[in-house]
């Protein structure tokens, strides 16, 4: 698990340290540092000091995280003072710097440069192949009692049956739908007191088109109590049922090696901001760099 995070501390305003880090950010958005005449565009990484102002144009959003860790969305199109937006968040801190800072390494140009030089971007399965969007066994603890299974469509189609078994085979549960995800509640009835299972997805149009059966383990009660206090950390900062607290979750959990609960994070942000594709882009990365998806030409 994640060694013990240091919590960084805002004493004061200065011009040297940084105010925000943009995570998420769609629009024409715009900022202009103090002391220059010319305004310049937002992108993703960049940090914004004490200084700066920022003008957020219509129909925009900004995910942003401040240096003592604490999140920050802003969607209204207005101008607006770097340092009064800090006012808002300045009091306490957080370790959520830590998450951000792996969040931002992550999903940086290098890295996905680093990813392709390694692993190529050439997708091609079989015709009788499924993909689910989960890890490979070693990577297949879950911490919560909720998970999104979500797959590729193939040229078959839908609707699909996902079924879930015992390692033994024996059906537990059986779901179909018209699209190509399903969430999960592990707190079913038929599920509540399993402690492994697995996960199988196919095409009712094409029963020879399906996944292989995909491995899902619950942690022990002691790797449980671990996370939860980790957890407990950050819980005031992602308390809001927001997309851009949702990215952020997906952080933390890769970040501990939870990669079924980052999954069902990120596709919980894409679902609640669609329309912000920082979010949908730091998802496929996500599945790529985790080998979860494989990048198509």
């Amino acid at each position: 698990m994640v060694a013990a995070l240091s919590v960084l501390t805002l004493t004061g305003y200065s011009q040297a340290d940084y105010a925000f880090r943009v995570l998420a950010n769609k629009g024409a958005n715009q900022y202009k540092p103090k002391e220059a005449d010319a305004w310049q565009p937002v992108k993703t990484g960049i940090s914004l000091n004490v200084g700066d102002e920022l003008k957020v144009s219509e129909n925009s959003y900004l995910g942003l995280v401040s240096k003592n860790g604490k999140p920050l969305e802003i969607k209204e199109a207005k101008n607006y003072k770097v340092a009064d937006l800090l006012d808002r968040v300045k009091t306490g801190t957080s370790v959520m710097s830590k998450y951000t800072d792996f969040i931002l390494s992550s999903n940086s140009a290098e890295a996905k440069k680093n990813r392709l030089s390694a692993t190529g971007a050439v997708h091609r399965g079989e015709a009788s192949a499924l993909t689910v969007y989960l890890p490979g066994t070693q990577n297949s603890y879950i911490y919560n009692n909720t998970m999104y299974v979500v797959w590729e469509a193939p040229k078959a189609g839908g609707p699909y049956v996902v079924t879930l078994m015992d390692f033994m085979e024996e059906e537990l549960m059986k779901v179909e739908t018209p699209e190509t995800s399903v969430k999960l509640d592990l707190s079913d009835p038929k599920l509540a007191k399993v402690t492994n299972f697995l996960v199988q997805v196919a095409s009712k149009a094409d029963s020879k088109v399906h996944s292989e059966g995909n491995a899902v383990k619950r942690l022990t009660a002691a790797e449980h109590e671990k996370i939860k206090k980790s957890y407990e950390e950050i819980a005031a900062d992602v308390k809001e049922e927001t997309a851009f607290t949702k990215f952020l979750l997906a952080g933390f959990y890769e970040q501990h090696g939870l990669l079924i609960d980052a999954m069902t994070a990120y596709e919980e942000a894409v679902r609640l901001a669609p329309d912000v594709e920082s979010f949908m882009e730091a998802r496929n990365e996500f599945l790529y760099r985790n080998k979860m998806a494989t990048q198509k030409q």
